[in-house]
């Protein structure tokens, strides 16, 4: 028998520009970027929801390129944002269309301005055209700057299930601009909390402090708070993929807390539910499980959900819980699909403590409904309202 191997590495490196008006005209980032390639071409594509509340910001990107990078732009799409655009494939081949019709090659260069969503999908159809564009991503929610818009994975839903197509493939460059941020609609300024909150709860302690004590300020658009949150919550996200395996090789998902129950709720919902605010959701089962498992002790599991609450998430959560409750069963599934999505095998990732993660290979279903009963409990039945 005869047999080859091989084994290479390939070094991946991209930056995170924080910023204020991308397009203004004295704003060289972009210049700076593209000029790298001053012959290569150029696809904008916006999120409608950001261009339908942000006054004349088509026509300073056309300036901008005009002035900046004139004769590279082929044309600026304009789609649907929102987690519901990944269930339309359809979007991947007006976008492929859109890079067949401009010309633009591997060394070309696509931008997309819009929520995670829209990043995610863009960011899929980029990754497989000529095997790989250039992609700088512009991300416009607090979620997608603070967590989805600064890491490597790219995906639209299929079969019904949430990001079943999807590849890693790590950006050109983000840019997180911060004036995009003030068009938020308040849920969607609470919703990317979430996330921050997350990362705080399995690697950073003092960060799940901050977000506690400045959370009247986030939830009253504090921009300086919240640009700290967003800063700290990519530098959390990027030294977790500059780590052991960014490619999520093994089973394990530690940025994950709090999704497996999340993405089946979106489903469930008919992804109606932020998806920040599923992470909410899935967060508060995910610590009651740690907790009546004694992994956190109650005074912890009560300064959790005192934050999360704080934040703006009590209303979603107590809408949301008996509607778990009720369809449990349902919920249950979001596991098998969970460890179908891992490859095979199960790792949920609960809490040790405030700040410190622990990994698990089981969950049954009896303790998922005694876990949502409970944290169901701590909300008075006359305050729970429908959405």
């Amino acid at each position: 028998m005869k047999s080859l191997q091989q084994s290479f590495l390939v070094p991946f490196t991209y930056s995170v520009f924080f910023t204020e008006d991308i397009f203004e005209e004295r704003n060289h980032i972009l210049k700076g970027l593209i000029n790298k390639s001053p012959d290569e071409k150029v696809l904008v594509i916006y999120d409608e929801n950001v261009l339908c509340k942000s006054d004349n910001l088509l026509a300073d990107t056309n300036q901008y390129f005009e002035k900046n990078l004139p004769g590279q732009l082929t044309e600026v799409m304009i789609l649907p944002g929102g987690e519901a655009i990944k269930n339309e494939t359809g979007r991947v081949n007006e976008i492929l269309e859109a890079i067949e019709r401009g010309k633009l090659s591997r060394h070309s260069y696509i931008i997309v301005v819009g929520g995670g969503a829209l990043l995610d999908l863009a960011g899929y159809a980029a990754s497989i055209a000529h095997r790989g564009i250039r992609l700088i991503r512009i991300p416009t929610t607090v979620l997608a700057q603070n967590d989805s818009g600064v890491g490597v994975k790219n995906s639209v839903n299929y079969f019904n299930k949430k990001n079943f197509l999807g590849c890693f493939a790590p950006p050109y460059a983000v840019i997180n601009d911060r004036k995009f941020l003030m068009t938020l609609e308040q849920r969607d300024w609470i919703a990317g909390i979430a996330e921050a909150i997350k990362v705080s709860l399995i690697k950073d302690e003092e960060f799940f402090y901050f977000i506690l004590s400045n959370a009247s300020s986030l939830v009253a658009k504090d921009q300086d708070i919240m640009q700290e949150l967003i800063y700290r919550c990519a530098e959390l996200h990027m030294q977790h993929i500059g780590g052991d395996d960014p490619f999520e090789r093994g089973s394990s998902r530690p940025l994950d807390f709090g999704h497996w129950a999340a993405h089946k709720l979106e489903q469930m919902d008919m992804y109606q539910i932020r998806h920040g605010e599923a992470v909410a959701v899935g967060i508060v089962l995910d610590v009651t499980i740690s907790y009546l498992r004694n992994y956190i002790s109650q005074k912890s599991w009560y300064q959790i959900f005192d934050c999360i609450n704080q934040c703006g998430f009590k209303d979603i959560i107590a809408t949301y819980l008996p509607f778990l409750i009720t369809n449990y069963l349902e919920l249950e599934k979001g596991l098998h699909e969970f460890r179908e999505h891992l490859g095979g095998k199960l790792t949920i990732m609960l809490l040790a403590a405030i700040g410190k993660g622990i990994e698990v290979g089981t969950i049954e279903g009896e303790e998922i409904l005694r876990s949502l009963k409970y944290a169901n409990s701590y909300y008075p039945k006359n305050e729970i309202s429908q959405l």
